[in-house]
């Protein structure tokens, strides 16, 4: 699964309809180009993949009076719509997920409604215990990785990885039902997106030749 399926449809659905550069402002925004492959190249061949797909729906923009091409804007359409959550719901439930898709989900977890987004939680805790299950079917934590050589160190990894994985999970839930964030159907929602024309201060350079288009 790949995160910038799910930060660049994120994106714009937070904003209604946006053009590709305003998605590429609100991916660097939120540090997305650092810790994921949410690149210029990459957000750009998304949005041009997903409007043949269905997923987005193209709409050309008139130039503003200050001159210059049209510009491509998108929506996300009801197929879209679909791919979203489902892929939402794919990066906050799955425990081996890779950390970008991971940090994709958590930040976008408030479009789901509070009691689905613990659900889904609770499933990554649960797949967490499962495999330190399956870890220590073979190896013992308690006495230590030497006792299979080099290679217990792996499965220690692997075991405090799952303990530390479960804990950070069980945490979140715990602020969740405590009440923490605005999720679905509870108010205005925290808003996550630059408006048009607003200075982003993680920007990296100047605008990609397409957003032009």
């Amino acid at each position: 699964m790949s995160a910038i399926r799910l930060l660049v449809l994120g994106a714009i659905r937070q904003h209604g309809q946006a053009h590709g550069y305003q998605v590429r402002n609100d991916l660097e925004y939120w540090g997305a180009h650092e810790w994921s492959n949410a690149k210029p190249g990459s957000i750009y061949h998304a949005l041009k993949q997903m409007a043949k797909q269905g997923l987005l729906k193209a709409h050309e923009i008139a130039p503003s009076t200050a001159g210059g091409p049209p510009r491509t804007e998108y929506e996300v359409t009801e197929h879209g719509t679909e791919e979203y959550f489902a892929l939402l719901r794919e990066a906050l439930r799955t425990y081996d997920q890779k950390a970008d898709v991971l940090s994709a989900g958590i930040g976008l977890i408030v479009d789901l409604p509070r009691d689905e987004a613990v659900a889904l939680l609770r499933e990554r805790v649960a797949g967490f215990r499962e495999w330190r299950r399956s870890v220590t079917e073979y190896y013992t934590p308690e006495e230590g990785p030497q006792s299979l050589g080099h290679i217990g160190e792996l499965m220690n990894l692997w075991v405090h990885q799952a303990d530390a994985g479960a804990e950070w999970t069980e945490g979140l839930v715990e602020r969740i039902e405590s009440g923490a964030y605005t999720f679905a159907g509870e108010g205005q929602p925290f808003v996550g997106v630059l408006g048009e024309g607003e200075e982003n201060p993680y920007a990296t350079g100047v605008p990609h030749a397409e957003d032009q288009r």
